[in-house]
Parts: C-alpha cells; structure tokens; sequence
C-alpha cells in the first residue's frame, strides 16, 4: 500500500513524525510525506492561487520513502502530492496526527480533516487522526490504533470520496475504553473576541472562546472521546441534506402557494434578462451610432 500522509501543524511537528515512523515500520507500505513548511491549522479546505507554490524535499525519520514541505495549505499538499510530485498516486491518505481535536462542526474549519477531504476528491480514502488533549502528548498511541485501523479496513469496499475521521483521548494505551463508530456531534462554542492594543496604541482582536460540551448524544465523537473511547466517524464532503430535498419536493407538488412564488420568481427573473439584454443591444447600438 502507497500511502501519503500529511496535517497541518507543519513537517516537522511532533504528531506527523511519530505518525509516519509507525505507518513506514511495516514492510507492505511504502509511506512519503508531503506537508506544510509551517503550522496552518484552521485553514480549512484553502488552496493556493495567487502567489506560486515553493517545495522542498527533506530528511524523514524511519523508513519513510520521500518527504518534502511545501508552502502551501494542507490541500495544497496533497493535490500537488497526487497530481503533480509522485509518479503513482497513493492508495490511502492520512493527515496527523493534529495536536487537538476535530469533533463535530470543528472539521468545517480544520486544515487536517481537509487534507484527507482532498484525497476524497481525488477518489482516494483517507485517515484524519487527531489526539485530544493537553500537556504531554501521547502520540504513540494514536499512532498505533492508525497503524492497525489501515489494515483492517476493507478500503475497496467503502463508498468513494469517503474519509475517516479519528479522535484519540489523550491518555495512555490501558486508561482507552475501547474504539467506536460514531457520528458527528455538535461541537459549538461559546466564542468571544478579546480587545487589546499592540505595544503602539493600537487596537487589535484576538478570537478565544470555549467548547460547550452539554448536549452531546451518546452517539456523537464527542461524547465518546469524553468517556477516553476513540472515536471513527465515517465523513462525505457532499453537504446535501436529502431529507429536505424530498421535504420541498413535497411543498411542490402539495403546496399550490409555494409553486405560484417559485413560478412567480422565474418568470420576474426571466423576464428581467430579457429586459436587460435588450437594454445592452440598445445601448451598444447607441454608441456605434
């Protein structure tokens, strides 16, 4: 298996390196790094198009088979990665491992979570793994349960553009209660802005804030990781609610009130195009006058 693995705490964060010194241990993988020269967490699914894209190959522990940093997002690493740099894309990306969670609506905003997305785009399943906790890091831990979940997952048998997302409990390998399928909790925050003033006089803010943990069902990432379970979250970055797609198809075909106002607005949109266009031929017919 060709694996690649990336994040976005940077090349030489502690997380990447335990990660991909496991994943190169075993003799059927080949593992290459590709990942950000710098820490470019909460980038989201950012990618680099006005200023151009600089690369570096480097020196990696283990027996990993290539590594470079580059300066762009995570999904910068691995579009170049699969597209541009190695000369056969990989069977699986994995991104890590983050120092801090990616629970609920947090892997909106994450740069990790969006490195494994970018593989999903690209038809390649990926890992997110990220350790959740403070102080000292138990990474080989994390790195462990990764190493195992690779094989054992029927990777040819899951849906296409799929990723996994993992969250590890910052403790060590006997205080873990065990691993779960769970879903995406809530994850809300009780965010605040900080005035303060720069050594000059001037006024800047700085984003702080807390996670709200009540209200988590016990089916959620959240509450797992809270109860030290690691939790495996099966995620699709197509957002569509098909629910409500059938929910509004039934307002079409049983609402007359809601189908007169979509009619309504079709015929006034159209109708201001018409108008439009035949404005413009005006107007240029005027000048060439």
């Amino acid at each position: 298996m060709r694996i690649l693995v990336s994040n976005d705490d940077g090349v030489y964060a502690r997380g990447i390196r335990v990660l991909a010194e496991r994943l190169s241990r075993d003799p059927e993988s080949e593992v290459f790094v590709v990942a950000p020269d710098r820490e470019r967490s909460a980038t989201g699914h950012a990618l680099t198009l006005h200023k151009p894209l600089r690369v570096q190959e480097i020196e990696y522990e283990g027996k990993v088979r290539g590594a470079w940093w580059t300066t762009g997002t995570p999904s910068d690493c691995v579009k170049f990665a699969v597209q541009g740099l190695l000369s056969e894309p990989p069977d699986l990306i994995v991104s890590g491992i983050n120092s801090g969670p990616n629970l609920g609506s947090e892997i909106l905003y994450s740069g990790t979570v969006s490195a494994a997305m970018e593989g999903a785009i690209l038809s390649i399943p990926g890992i997110a793994v990220s350790l959740v906790g403070r102080h000292v890091k138990h990474y080989d831990v994390a790195a462990e349960f990764i190493s195992h979940l690779v094989k054992i997952v029927p990777w040819q048998s899951l849906p296409k553009r799929l990723l996994l997302n993992v969250n590890v409990p910052n403790v060590t390998a006997g205080e873990i209660k065990g691993a779960v399928i769970t879903e995406l909790g809530l994850r809300e925050y009780k965010d605040r802005y900080e005035k303060r003033l720069d050594p000059r006089g001037k006024v800047y803010y700085w984003l702080a804030g807390e996670a709200v943990e009540e209200g988590e069902s016990e089916c959620s990432d959240v509450w797992a990781v809270n109860n030290r379970m690691i939790s495996v979250t099966p995620v699709s970055f197509n957002m569509t609610d098909f629910q409500t797609i059938s929910t509004m198809k039934e307002w079409l075909e049983q609402g007359a009130q809601f189908a007169s106002v979509c009619r309504s607005v079709s015929e006034s949109l159209s109708g201001r195009e018409t108008g439009a266009g035949k404005a413009n031929a005006e107007t240029v017919g005027s000048e060439g006058t």
